[in-house]
């Protein structure tokens, strides 16, 4: 059962900052969501071939010609921020 609670901890999960509405509204949604993808769930799909791309075609190619590429004070010349020559980032992964 999706609670308040569980929205709430789902939205930090995903780095999702919900107010008190939006915690509400997720709270009925959710829930819904999950028991239409139980009922896909039930569809029988044995035999059923996957079903990659809708023409058979074959995406062009351009030739691979070997060029220079950039040196890294080219590469680091917009950066907004770096430092020892690499480029600085924000942090994507937490320690919780």
């Amino acid at each position: 059962m999706l609670d308040r609670e569980n929205v709430v901890k789902i939205a930090k999960l995903a780095k999702l900052q919900l107010d008190t509405q939006e915690v509400e509204i997720f709270s009925q949604q959710l829930p819904k969501i999950l028991e239409f993808i139980e009922k896909l769930e039930e569809l029988e799909t044995e035999n059923i071939l996957p079903f990659y791309e809708l023409i058979d075609k074959e995406t062009p190619l351009r030739e691979d010609i070997p060029q220079k590429g950039l040196s890294q004070e080219e590469a680091l010349s917009n950066a907004p921020e770096k430092f020892n020559g690499f480029f600085v980032v924000p942090r994507v992964v937490d320690k919780e």
